[in-house]
């Protein structure tokens, strides 16, 4: 018994928190148009899930009309958009990462560069982005590509730097060469903190896979959740805001799970 409820045990303040804010909503202490009850939430959310027309078998087969709700278009555009971004963040970030941090001379060239375009936030780049790609996913992608580069570039730089000398004098004393160094030691025992880049920057990307979403296309969460907002559907935007927390979750788990994998040698994960 003991072990179930332990099981369970991270959902005990999410549960807390809905009730009271159910009751809240009951008792009519905050305008439903301001805050909607959480059941008018799910309400909404399940109407959004649903398919626009009645099922056809001549338009297509039943999984097919089973997504073609509002939502599930939605998410998978959103979703898209991460992937791609973050992917074409990490593939550039990685690599730089792991020259800049090795290589003491690329470091020294590259840093100042690094160092300038690191505080400008990504959706200052949003006019060029418009204006360099035009509007739909091009845009879009750029900036959650921006904002995944630089937590997995400086993780990476700060993982590879943070190797133990230890482990390079012993692979030394055993004749490794470089290659061998480089790929059996220096970036596995990086790899907790490209890891950690790598989270990071899918946080990030979401920031702005939402403020894109909202300038830069016609579809997507975010797209949906101003298009709410402009007619007062309250409902509709927390339920925006609620599957974007759970597709956030279930990339953060499966990432997680991808961390443990990466990492079983590691004392902690043991």
């Amino acid at each position: 018994m003991k072990e179930t409820l332990g099981r369970f045990k991270g959902f005990w303040v999410p549960l807390v928190v809905v009730l009271v804010w159910q009751g809240i909503s009951e008792l009519g202490w905050v305008n439903v148009q301001v805050l909607p009850s959480p059941w008018a939430v799910i309400t909404k959310w399940i109407e959004y899930l649903k398919p626009l027309e009645p099922f056809d078998p001549e338009k297509g087969s039943y999984f097919s009309w089973m997504f073609s709700g509002e939502l599930p278009h939605d998410l998978w555009a959103s979703f898209y958009r991460v992937l791609v971004g973050v992917l074409i963040g990490g593939g550039l970030g990685l690599p730089l990462g792991l020259i800049m941090g090795a290589s003491r001379v690329g470091y020294d060239y590259l840093n100042p560069l690094v160092q300038v375009l690191r505080p400008i936030p990504p959706i200052a780049y949003i006019p060029l982005a418009i204006l360099w790609f035009g509007l739909g996913n091009p845009p879009a992608v750029f900036l959650i590509a921006l904002g995944a580069f630089f937590p997995i570039l400086m993780n990476t730089i700060v993982g590879v730097r943070s190797v133990d000398s230890i482990y390079i004098r012993a692979a030394r004393n055993m004749g490794a060469g470089r290659f061998t160094m480089f790929t059996k030691i220096i970036v596995p025992a990086a790899m907790p903190y490209i890891l950690s880049g790598v989270r990071i920057g899918i946080g990030t990307g979401f920031i702005c896979m939402i403020v894109a979403e909202m300038i830069a296309v016609n579809n997507g969460l975010g797209y949906r959740i101003l298009e709410a907002r402009e007619y007062l559907w309250s409902d509709k935007i927390i339920a925006g805001m609620f599957t974007i927390g759970l597709l956030g979750l279930a990339i953060d788990v499966v990432v997680d799970n991808l961390n443990n994998y990466l990492l079983r040698w590691h004392r902690g994960l043991e």
